[in-house]
């Protein structure tokens, strides 16, 4: 579940964009318009349908925001399948980012089921692909549901701030599923060793050309470009300025390198207070789709919590650094999965979906 920021230097940014804000303003489309946009994807129908349902299962977390889903619905039940088309074969070659990420959608679409009207029970297969069964029944109030519209991965500086050891508690309880394990760190020396691990992954990753076009080829500079496609890593969610793409794709060429990425990356972590570490008790699809349920579940309770959260999977993707992960962990052996920051930061514009047509099957 990757998430990156582009850092763009004031000089820089000025030199490229020469038109001015004006002409800046016109090519990148309105923030008002797209806090709209944003704004209705995540509003809570008075009596939902099967159409919100799906529409609040693809407000879960995703890597790279792919959304790497397909759903199919069918009497009485909603299946969730892998898309291979949005598949990130650079920084996920095995598909363990997707299926994560079918898994984060599986726990919304079962948490707002159940609380509209239509619990219902998820089974997963062992291709990864799942189905939701339900009947009509009560609502079952289920505080998550409102946080399933809230939920953001904020790639921010935090306040710095512990979590209070009850919170924690809370926190941990929300991540625990049978076949998943759940380390969480808040002592600055395992958070520090951790910032390196993640600081060493993202050094392998930026001087990979691959991995650089597949980042770029996913980033969305402007608020008319992440409306126009509704997926992709929006700049603004992360902090940096609205762009036209022309410039933004320029930027990224000429600023974006390790070295400035891994000061953002060290300060964020350092304002952090503290790492979960999910981990699968195997290495396949039906268990990165339990991982995903259970990370999603988490960060909603973050979310519920008033906490803020985001993603560090870099040495989990740079398959040379997870055995020092694991162990660093107490779990070696296994193969990490998935690694968030969590703590106290600021509210960051959404990031886009695509609207339920384009995600059925």
């Amino acid at each position: 579940m990757n998430r990156r920021s582009l850092l763009v230097g004031c000089g820089g940014l000025a030199a490229l964009a020469g038109a001015g804000g004006a002409g800046l303003y016109a090519a990148t489309g309105s923030p008002a318009a797209y806090a709209r946009y944003a704004g209705g994807l995540r509003a809570l129908a008075a009596e939902p349908g099967i159409a919100d349902l799906i529409r609040l299962a693809t407000l879960a977390a995703n890597g790279h925001n792919t959304q790497p889903w397909r759903f199919h619905v069918t009497d009485a039940a909603i299946d969730i399948r892998p898309d291979p088309s949005r598949s990130t074969p650079v920084v996920d070659p095995d598909d363990h980012h997707l299926f994560v990420s079918l898994g984060c959608a599986a726990e919304n679409l079962a948490i707002a089921g159940a609380a509209t009207g239509r619990p219902g029970v998820l089974d997963t297969n062992p291709d990864g692909s799942l189905r939701y069964s339900y009947v009509r029944g009560v609502p079952q109030p289920d505080p998550l549901l409102a946080t399933i519209a809230e939920r953001q991965s904020t790639r921010a500086v935090y306040d710095g701030r512990a979590v209070a050891a009850g919170e924690m508690e809370i926190l941990r309880r929300a991540g625990e599923r049978e076949g998943v394990r759940l380390v969480l760190i808040d002592e600055r020396a395992g958070i520090n060793q951790v910032r390196d691990l993640v600081i060493a992954g993202n050094e392998a990753q930026m001087q990979e050309p691959a991995f650089r076009a597949e980042l770029k080829h996913w980033l969305r500079f402007s608020p008319r470009s992440a409306m126009a496609t509704g997926d992709g890593l929006y700049a603004p969610a992360s902090g940096n300025p609205a762009l036209p793409d022309f410039i933004g794709r320029r930027a990224f060429d000429l600023f974006v390198t390790a070295t400035a990425e891994n000061d953002k990356t060290a300060r964020q972590i350092d304002s952090s207070a503290g790492i979960a570490i999910f981990l699968g008790d195997r290495a396949d699809a039906l268990h990165w789709v339990k991982v995903g349920r259970a990370c999603q579940r988490f960060a909603l309770t973050a979310t519920m919590l008033g906490l803020k959260h985001a993603f560090i999977n870099q040495p989990v993707e740079v398959a040379r650094l997870r055995p020092e992960l694991a162990s660093l962990a107490g779990e070696p052996g296994l193969r990490p999965d998935i690694v968030m920051r969590f703590g106290r930061g600021p509210h960051m514009p959404f990031s886009p979906r695509r609207p339920v047509a384009a995600v059925m099957a």
